[in-house]
C-alpha cells in the first residue's frame, strides 16, 4: 500500500486527484496506476482502470487471476465493475469514500452474490495518509480558487 500511496503522490504533482493504485500477482507488481483524468482527459483514466490495463497488458490477456489490487481510496461504481471483470482476486484500499465508494460505502460491488465474480476485501489499509493525501490536494485546490489574480503594484505598467 506504501508504494500505492507514493503514486499518488506523483498524481497529486500532475495535477490530478492523488489516487494511486497497484496490481500484484505471485509476489511480483503486474500494473502500476495512478489518476489521468485531467492529463489524459480520459473519464474513465482512474489509477485502478490505469492499473488493470497495465497488470492485463503485461499477462496478454484480460483476467488476472488471483492478483491483488491495492488501491489508496476505496473504488468508486466503475471501477469496482472492472475489479469484477478482471477476476482480481482480493482487493485492499485505503481511504473509504462516502460519497462515490463502491465497495463498501454505498454499494458492495465486489461481494455481490448477484455477480459472476466476487473477491476477498480488505479496507482501511494506511487510511489515514490516504486521506489525508487526498484532504491536502483538495484543501491546496479551493485556496487557488479562492486567490486574487496577481496585480502589478499601482503606478507601474503591466
Amino acid at each position: 500500500m506504501q508504494h500505492a500511496l507514493d503514486i499518488a503522490h506523483q498524481a497529486a504533482l500532475a495535477g490530478d486527484v492523488p489516487v494511486g493504485a497497484i496490481v500484484v500477482q505471485d509476489g511480483r507488481i503486474i500494473g502500476v496506476g495512478r489518476n489521468r483524468r485531467e492529463i489524459d482527459d480520459d473519464p474513465v483514466a482512474h489509477a485502478e482502470i490505469v492499473a488493470l490495463r497495465d497488470a492485463c497488458r503485461a499477462g496478454a490477456r484480460w483476467r488476472v487471476d488471483g492478483a491483488t489490487l491495492y488501491v489508496t481510496l476505496e473504488p468508486c461504481p466503475m471501477c469496482a465493475g472492472a475489479i469484477v471483470n478482471a477476476r482480481v482476486g482480493r482487493l485492499v484500499y485505503g481511504a473509504a469514500d462516502p460519497k462515490a465508494g463502491a465497495v463498501r460505502s454505498l454499494f458492495r460491488i465486489c461481494d455481490d452474490v448477484r455477480l459472476n465474480h466476487r473477491l476477498t476485501v480488505v479496507p482501511g489499509v494506511l487510511a489515514e495518509p490516504c486521506a489525508a493525501v487526498l484532504q491536502e490536494f483538495f484543501r491546496e485546490a479551493r485556496q487557488r480558487r479562492r486567490r486574487p489574480p496577481d496585480r502589478a503594484p499601482s503606478g507601474t505598467a503591466p
